[in-house]
């Protein structure tokens, strides 16, 4: 049978064979894979550190990017070779670096996902999602050394991770019931998501901006009511909130400028009298005439379409797409307002916020819900003429107007008020806010370590280890201000320890602040917590790496 083994054996590929007399199979081994040619994989402790690291690699890039005093990153797109100039972003968001990195590592993925669905939750805390998943990474590499199996490190994250929400909910402070100070915790919360931001110039003056918005759609939390408008010119300062829904167009020619009690209609539907709708198509005449028969009937049907419009019984008509001097002309005569190539993104907002729907078919007038405004009239931003929409019938509808030095300003400011705004509007329905400035990861952290002295067995080195993770968030701060962190982290520790849950950094000043008057929503600091403790378990549990074979690209028949 031995000459048959061995036939076999051989017929597996990969197969190698040694003439070791101290295994079983009478000095035969077997090493094969059952992958497809060109497949990689990973196993084992090799599998565990690519991740560890691959995801420590990832948290590093945007730490410094953390805290008030957090430095930016420049994003430039890939070159494509034309001798053009790529285009560039600066920012410090963690959502929008993380989503602009070609990564390949696998774990790197896992944890731009995971920051991916921080800011669309909540919207903010997507750096610290990162930072935190990133250091608890690395704590549990340093068990890993110390023979401790991944799965009972996963336990004791988990038995910190439910320590640490406990403790997070007991200092957590509701004033849902008294609107003044439910006003000032907004307006507290506000200024600490924009402290991190370039708009950190002016933050008492865009934290107003912010919950006077969000205030002004009275709570719905729907922040498609509020428009952001970006204008190049004057200074950050200069920004302020506007009454009603902006639009960046102009009105046709030779129509009304004002219009009270609007009954609008908005509309994506061609409106040129000079394009054959079939691509590719050709006609030939053999005279003028016959063209001239031509241009008549695409005249005539565009007057048709016309007709049908205005028989909405409407007053303005806005449209997706252009608008060609024909139809312009008809609605003028008609005395209709027509409003041409309004973007996509602002004609469905716009629909929102009038309280009409997007229509393409005029056939039938009474399944059209038409928008309804108190007035539209032509405004002055700058140098540029803007339409207003006043009085909207989906809800109190306002507008952000963002003045800037620059195009990459303008982009950035608008990333930094998106995140108040949705902090904002977050806060609005979950009341509760926390202290930050590192306070609510040193109550955390302590919590975390009372337990573990109380939890028997290996766990109780991982929760520690959880511990510490979180009170590196503190320590990464101070480094990114530029201060001693050993220093104002022990002095830190020993205020919470002496009793004092109210003190937290105060890196302006560079020292600690007895009591923080930095406030952060309960519902941020409790998702940054779950989702970075999942994501390193996520991690944590993969001890092989499969990497497919690449395609075979084959040539033309």
């Amino acid at each position: 049978q031995k000459p048959r083994a061995r036939w076999l054996i051989c017929a597996v590929r990969g197969h190698r064979q040694t003439n070791d007399p101290n295994l079983p199979s009478g000095g035969l081994k077997m090493d094969y894979s059952i992958l497809k040619q060109g497949a990689g994989e990973e196993k084992g402790e090799r599998a565990q550190l690519s991740n560890i690291l691959g995801g420590i690699a990832l948290a590093d890039v945007v730490k410094s990017t953390l805290g008030p005093r957090g430095m930016d990153k420049i994003l430039q797109s890939i070159p494509t070779g034309t001798g053009r100039l790529e285009s560039i972003s600066v920012t410090n968001d963690g959502a929008t670096i993380l989503k602009n990195m070609l990564i390949e590592n696998p774990a790197s993925k896992i944890l731009i996902d995971v920051s991916k669905t921080q800011d669309d939750e909540v919207g903010d805390g997507t750096t610290s999602v990162c930072v935190l998943s990133g250091e608890l990474l690395r704590e549990a590499e340093k068990l890993l050394q110390q023979s401790i199996h991944p799965q009972t490190i996963i336990q004791g994250f988990r038995l910190a991770e439910s320590a640490a929400q406990k403790a997070l909910a007991g200092v957590a402070v509701d004033h849902g019931d008294d609107p003044e100070k439910l006003r000032e915790d907004l307006f507290r919360i506000a200024k600490t998501t924009l402290s991190s931001k370039v708009l950190n110039i002016d933050t008492d003056h865009f934290a107003n901006l912010a919950v006077d918005a969000v205030l002004r759609i009275k709570g719905t939390g729907n922040l498609e009511s509020i428009n952001i408008l970006k204008k190049i010119g004057g200074s950050m300062e200069d920004s302020f909130l506007a009454e009603g829904f902006l639009l960046a167009k102009k009105i046709g020619l030779g129509q009304p400028k004002r219009l009270e009690n609007a009954k609008i209609l908005v509309a994506n539907t061609p409106m040129d009298t000079d394009k054959i709708k079939i691509f590719g198509a050709r006609v030939r005449v053999d005279s003028i005439a016959k063209l001239a028969e031509i241009e008549k009937a695409e005249k005539e049907k565009m007057k048709k379409k016309c007709q049908k419009i205005m028989d909405h019984g409407i007053n303005c008509f806005i449209n997706r797409q252009l608008i060609y001097n024909y139809p312009e002309e008809l609605f003028a005569q008609g005395n209709v307002m027509a409003i041409e190539h309004a973007d996509f993104d602002g004609i469905e907002r716009l629909a929102l916020v009038l309280g009409g729907e997007v229509t393409s078919t005029f056939d039938h007038p009474d399944k059209v819900k038409l928008g309804e405004c108190a007035l539209i009239d032509e405004i002055m931003i700058g140098e540029d003429t803007v339409i207003r929409f006043s009085g909207c019938k989906g809800g109190e509808a306002c507008t952000v107007v963002l003045r800037g030095a620059s195009e990459y300003m303008l982009d950035e400011a608008e990333r930094s008020l998106h995140d108040a705004l949705c902090m904002v509007a977050q806060t609005i329905k979950e009341t509760r806010t926390v202290l930050g400035a590192g306070c609510s990861e040193m109550v955390m952290a302590q919590a975390v370590e009372e337990e573990a002295k109380r939890t028997p067995g290996k766990k109780a080195l991982a929760m520690e280890a959880f511990a510490r993770a979180l009170r590196q968030i503190p320590a990464i701060i101070s480094d990114n201000s530029g201060l001693d962190s050993a220093e104002l982290v022990t002095r830190l520790i020993a205020e919470h320890y002496n009793g004092n849950h109210k003190a937290g950094l105060d890196v302006y000043q560079g020292d600690v602040a007895t009591e923080t008057t930095v406030l952060e929503s309960w519902k941020n600091k409790s998702s940054v917590v779950n989702y970075a403790t999942e994501a390193a378990e996520m991690i944590l549990r993969v001890d092989n790496i499969i990497r497919c074979a690449p395609r075979e690209r084959r040539g033309p028949r």
